[in-house]
C-alpha cells in the first residue's frame, strides 16, 4: 500500500465494495485510553469518509466522546475555505511549466494512457504538481461512487463535539507541505504508483474497511504494511513515522494538563510498528486498549 496513499485516503476507506465489508448495522472500532492521576486522553483511529446509515458511535467510544472536555483531530477546515487557498497556494506548478513536461518518456507515456483509458483529459492535471494528481487519482473511484467527508467520522465527532472546544494537530498547510516538500523525482514515483496500483485499491480498501469496522488493528497493521518493501522509505517517515512520533510527544505533553481529551486521527497511525501507541510504550507510556 502506498503510504502517501495511507496519508490522504486510504483512512477513507470507502468504495463500491465498502458497503460490503462494513455490511453490520454496529461496527466497533478500535479505542485506546492513556491517562495518568488527572488527565485522560482517548486515541481513536477514523475512516474520512463512510456511506450513510454506519453506525459506530455507540458504547465506550460515544461515552468517551460525551466524557471528554475537548475534540482534537488532525486538521480543521478539512473542506472548507481554508483548505482550497492552501491547496492552491502549494497544488500548482509555476507559470509554464506542465506535469506532463516533468516525466520522462516511459513516464508521460504511462500516465497518458492510463488518463485515456479512464476517459480523463489528458491535460486535467497539466497545471498541477505530482503529488497532487497522486491525491486526486487515489481518492477518484471513491468520488466517483458520491462519497464524502459527510458521512465520515470526523464529521460527526464534530457534530457531537459541537458544545466542546475543538483543536487540531496540525494545520491544513502543514499537511500539504508534507507532500509539497517531498523531491519531485519521489513525487513521480508516487503517481507513477497510483497509476500501475489504481485497479487494485478497491480490494485493498475493502480489506482494510473490515479491520477497521471489527476493530482489528492487528489486521489492519498487517494490511498497511505487507506491501512496505515496495514503498519509498521516505514517504513512509515523511507522511507517517515523522508524524507519529510528533503526536505521541504531544500526547506526552498533554499528560501534564489535568482534564480529558478525544484525539481522532486516521486509524493507520494506531496500528503497528511505529504506530503513535508504539512510540508512546518506548517512552514508558502505556495506551490500554478499551474496544
Amino acid at each position: 500500500m502506498i503510504p502517501a496513499f495511507r496519508f490522504l485516503a486510504a483512512a477513507w476507506l470507502a468504495l463500491a465494495p465498502l458497503q460490503v465489508a462494513l455490511g453490520q448495522e454496529v461496527l466497533h472500532p478500535a479505542l485506546w485510553k492513556v491517562q495518568d492521576e488527572d488527565t485522560t486522553i482517548w486515541l481513536f483511529g477514523t475512516v474520512h469518509m463512510l456511506p450513510p446509515g454506519k453506525d459506530w458511535l455507540t458504547g465506550p467510544i460515544a461515552q468517551a466522546v460525551d466524557g471528554s472536555a475537548e475534540l482534537v483531530t488532525e486538521v480543521l477546515d478539512p473542506s472548507g475555505a481554508q483548505t482550497q487557498a492552501a491547496l492552491l497556494e502549494r497544488a500548482m506548478l509555476p507559470p509554464r511549466r506542465t506535469l506532463r513536461g516533468l516525466m520522462r518518456p516511459g513516464q508521460r507515456a504511462a500516465f497518458e494512457a492510463f488518463m485515456k483509458s479512464h476517459g480523463l483529459p489528458l491535460q486535467a492535471f497539466d497545471r498541477y504538481k505530482p503529488w497532487y494528481a497522486a491525491v486526486v487519482l487515489s481518492s477518484l473511484p471513491l468520488l466517483q461512487q458520491g462519497f464524502s467527508v459527510r458521512h465520515g467520522v470526523e464529521t460527526a465527532l464534530e457534530q457531537r463535539a459541537a458544545d466542546r472546544p475543538h483543536g487540531a494537530l496540525e494545520s491544513v498547510d502543514q499537511q500539504l507541505s508534507l507532500l509539497d516538500g517531498l523531491p519531485r523525482g519521489v513525487q513521480l514515483r508516487y503517481l507513477a504508483e497510483v497509476i500501475s496500483e489504481y485497479d487494485t485499491i478497491p480490494a485493498e480498501v475493502e480489506k482494510m474497511a473490515l479491520a477497521w469496522g471489527t476493530g482489528d488493528a492487528e489486521g489492519l497493521a498487517r494490511l498497511i504494511n505487507e506491501d512496505e518493501g515496495k514503498d519509498d522509505p521516505l514517504l513512509t517517515d515523511v507522511l507517517i513515522l515523522r508524524r507519529n512520533r510528533a503526536w505521541a510527544d504531544w500526547v506526552r505533553q498533554r499528560l501534564k494538563q489535568p482534564g480529558t481529551v478525544f484525539v481522532a486521527v486516521g486509524a493507520g497511525h494506531l496500528a503497528g510498528s511505529g504506530s503513535v501507541q508504539d512510540v508512546l510504550a518506548k517512552s514508558g507510556i502505556a495506551a490500554a486498549r478499551v474496544q
